[in-house]
């Protein structure tokens, strides 16, 4: 039985002729094909034109990009830049011959870090002051001499002449040590205590002098030269007292314009009308 219908259905297919089958995309989903093909190759091309506008625009070389060129030793920035976020470099430097600028709106810091990331020295640019931070603050010369130092402990100024430009001069609040002080030339030197007193102290002595000029000693009370163990000298081709008292004298010699010069007990000087002989006499109104 098998067979037989196997023998039936061969006869109706021959009879009928042989069968094709459609392999393909047709109709509506044909034409939605070819438009994304399309969209897609417009898409490419509206890319590549901007790829090609945003190398022209931002002048992309083989050199670099712009005004930054990639060099064997490092980048090589011409004109003007900006810097949105840190920048970190080995070293930055102008071109040869041309000055190199930091401009901030606020501030320019630069830092110091250990490998733990720990600020140990940092320079600060800000609009009202300059402000350096770290344990010593050094000036030298190219030749590596210290002009100035600065640290907790004390200040060193290595310069041979330190000059204060001033109009009110210098205030030291505390003492100093210094083992020269003078004026410019054709200048005069003035030191001064408004409120307190002026002491200067040397062990090996004190040297005042004036080559050119004049020097003058003035108080509102009293003027003390005291020599513990040694002399006061006063050597001058004139020594003037103009304002020491006068003791009472004689009418006899009061034609005189000669006078000798008294010492009471209490250290007091005198003057008094000289005579054949000596006319020091204690007076009570002026040794008193």
């Amino acid at each position: 039985m098998p067979q037989e219908q196997y023998a039936h259905r061969s006869a109706m297919q021959s009879m009928e002729g042989p069968q094709v089958y459609k392999v393909g995309i047709y109709g509506w989903r044909k034409r939605c094909l070819y438009f994304f093909v399309l969209l897609l190759m417009i898409l490419i091309l509206v890319n590549l034109a901007m790829t090609i506008w945003i190398l022209k625009v931002m002048n992309f070389t083989i050199d670099g990009m712009g005004n930054l060129r990639i060099t064997e030793k490092g980048l090589k920035l011409e004109g003007d830049s900006e810097f949105l976020k840190p920048l970190y470099a080995k070293e930055i430097r102008s071109r040869p011959g041309n000055p190199l600028y930091f401009q901030s709106a606020r501030n320019v810091t630069v830092n110091i870090l250990n490998e733990k990331n720990q600020v140990l020295t940092r320079l600060v640019t800000g609009p009202q002051a300059v402000e350096a931070h770290g344990q010593k603050f050094e000036v030298k010369t190219l030749s590596g001499k210290l002009l100035f130092s600065a640290d907790d402990s004390e200040v060193v100024v290595g310069a041979e002449r330190l000059r204060v430009l001033g109009a009110e001069g210098t205030v030291f609040p505390k003492s100093i040590e210094t083992p020269s002080v003078r004026a410019d030339p054709f200048k005069e030197l003035r030191l001064e205590s408004p409120t307190r007193s002026l002491v200067m102290e040397a062990p090996k002595g004190i040297e005042i002098n004036a080559e050119a000029g004049n020097m003058e000693a003035t108080c509102r009370t009293e003027l003390r030269l005291e020599s513990k163990d040694g002399e006061i000298t006063l050597n001058a081709a004139n020594i003037k007292l103009p304002r020491l008292p006068l003791a009472s004298h004689s009418s006899a010699g009061s034609r005189q314009k000669i006078y000798e010069l008294c010492v009471c007990s209490n250290g007091k000087l005198f003057l008094s009308q000289a005579g054949a002989s000596s006319t020091c006499q204690i007076n009570a109104s002026i040794c008193s």
